[in-house]
């Protein structure tokens, strides 16, 4: 008896570990209850969430929960959101109360949040999320963000981790990135109106595997002027292979 309950154990245990992270899409969204006739505030979270291989997955999601929270929250104790559907209602109590403060002055607000999963191989999973906000002024942002995770634990994989040697790369990566905006190789990297902090190139934030190569992406702002747009630069990987950890 007792060896027929080891056998059923470890056939569980078996099973469990043969079970493949996937993904599945949930949206969440809601609108004010403030009377209006255009720009009515609302919000919508199109998300994938990371189901089956439960540590795994955990880890993903409370990641991805992380920046989109900070991307949308606006209130001032963020503990008491810990979940897309509060989140969602939270941009919109945000904006209820300021417009209570303001009613004359409050355009409508608007969130708009939607990731992918953008690249999945048997190391990496990278989830892209691509965002809009607009609470007031002149114009709303709209951004990428790029998640890279380790496929086997979960754990997030950042810049510093992808590179064998990221000076290496990153000495590369400026060399190519001057040659596609024409920037002269002596030059200042601003010479020609970006926005490098301190005058030095630097990788961006947000760097994306893709079916194509490896994408470097830089967000308005980060190397350019808003009426600039995001700056960006695309890496077969035969050409940069050599210097990724992540194959």
């Amino acid at each position: 008896m007792k060896n027929y309950i080891f056998i059923i154990f470890l056939c569980l245990i078996f099973t469990s570990c043969k079970k493949e992270l996937s993904f599945d899409n949930e949206t969440f969204e809601e609108k004010s209850t403030i009377p209006c006739k255009n720009d009515c505030p609302n919000i919508t979270i199109e998300i994938p969430v990371a189901k089956n291989k439960k540590i795994v997955a955990d880890s993903i999601n409370k990641k991805v929960f992380a920046v989109i929270k900070e991307i949308v929250y606006f209130g001032e104790d963020s503990t008491k959101v810990n979940d897309y559907k509060s989140l969602a209602k939270s941009f919109i109590a945000s904006y209820e109360e300021m417009h209570k403060k303001f009613p004359q002055d409050t355009f409508g607000w608007e969130g708009k949040i939607k990731g992918d999963v953008e690249f999945a191989s048997e190391q990496i999973i990278n989830i892209k999320i691509d965002h809009y906000t607009f609470t007031g002024g002149a114009h709303g942002y709209q951004g990428f963000r790029s998640l890279l995770f380790d496929k086997n634990t979960g754990k997030s994989i950042f810049i510093e981790d992808l590179f064998k040697n990221e000076k290496e790369f990153k000495a590369f990566a400026e060399k190519e990135f001057r040659l596609k905006y024409h920037i002269p190789e002596k030059a200042n990297i601003n010479a020609t109106g970006l926005m490098f902090e301190n005058d030095t190139f630097q990788l961006p934030q947000n760097i994306f595997y893709t079916s194509e190569g490896l994408l470097l992406y830089y967000n308005s702002y980060e190397a350019a002027s808003y009426a600039d747009g995001p700056k960006e630069i695309l890496f077969s990987y035969d050409k940069v292979g050599k210097y990724l950890r992540f194959k």
